[in-house]
């Protein structure tokens, strides 16, 4: 009998990633492209990279598009604008040359991923910030409203707040620390204000360019800065409150554990926004377990494929 495989795309603000699995649960090729942000990339830069990182991924594979037998896009903003959804929803199609698969936002990616499928909440910190969960068949998602007025606790807002320190302190607001030399030397500034052109230079800055400073913000709390460190602390109460916010539209009952997993570039930070996350979790609920997360996103999404075609699969130990 002819294989058949499953197909999963995590898309987002920084990279997208691309899946391909068996029937059987082993994962067969992988392949890593740029943002799928459409808003940034616009409908075409969409298509372009779709079609290039699922041909690239099936052709190092050996499969055909028509061997794929279901597929889950995760795209970054998808769900948030009704007039661009239609357009988003028929891109895979050009690309696969059939109709068995489904676009979604990148968030359940993220749940999937990290709790397997199974009920409970994820809080994704990447270049923005959303969270998804379910539980008893119900579903509900929370932030990701964008990074001009919202994504709190991202990668993006890390990376304002701690460029607002750097500007505070450059002009007397705020006391010089660390911060302070670790974004003079990281950028390359012979004077605090020269900040302004490396940000704006000619042209609006792009949104993962400004997300990639908030290592600077990391490096600074390494450095013992103090502001950094409660720009950290605000993130991991931010992030909180998306989860908290979650779990009350799922109606879970008050004396029910709740499984909160994480994915997202932020989370490499490790216990620099973990230990936050957990306290401040705490205050809120007691009924939190936060749990490591079992896959990537990207298997993630091939395990929600294979639940969308009705075909759910156990990922081998080889996966």
């Amino acid at each position: 009998m002819a294989r058949s495989y499953f197909l999963g795309v995590d898309g987002g603000g920084t990279k997208t990633g691309f899946v391909l699995a068996d029937e059987t649960g082993h994962v067969v090729a992988s392949h890593q492209l740029g943002t799928s942000y459409y808003i940034q990339i616009g409908f075409d830069g969409l298509h372009e990279l779709l079609a290039q990182g699922v041909g690239t991924l099936l052709n190092g594979a050996g499969v055909r598009p028509e061997e794929v037998r279901y597929a889950f896009f995760g795209l970054p903003a998808y769900g948030e604008d009704s007039h661009a959804q239609a357009f988003l929803d028929v891109i895979p199609e050009a690309v696969l040359g059939h109709h068995r698969y489904r676009c979604g936002n990148d968030m359940i990616c993220g749940w999937a991923g990290s709790l397997g499928g199974e009920d409970g909440i994820n809080i994704v910190a990447g270049t923005g910030s959303i969270g998804y969960g379910e539980h008893a068949g119900r579903s509900a998602r929370g932030g990701g409203w964008g990074e001009i007025f919202s994504d709190e606790g991202s990668a993006h807002w890390i990376a304002v707040q701690g460029l607002n320190a750097f500007s505070r302190m450059g002009d007397g607001r705020l006391p010089k620390g660390p911060l302070y030399d670790v974004f003079m030397a990281a950028m390359d500034l012979k004077v605090d204000l020269d900040i302004c052109g490396a940000v704006f230079g000619r042209e609006p800055p792009s949104r993962d360019k400004i997300a990639a400073m908030s290592q600077l913000v990391a490096r600074a709390v390494d450095a013992g800065d103090v502001t950094a460190r409660g720009i950290f602390d605000q993130a991991g109460r931010e992030l909180a409150a998306i989860v908290d916010a979650i779990r009350l539209q799922l109606d879970t009952p008050s004396d029910e554990r709740v499984r909160v997993s994480y994915s997202g570039g932020v989370f490499k930070c490790g216990e620099m926004i973990l230990e936050p996350l957990r306290r401040h979790l705490s205050a809120l609920s007691r009924s939190y377990d936060i749990v490591e997360p079992l896959y990537s996103p990207g298997v993630g999404a091939i395990l929600y494929a294979a639940r969308l075609a009705g075909q759910p699969i156990a990922l081998r130990a080889d996966a």
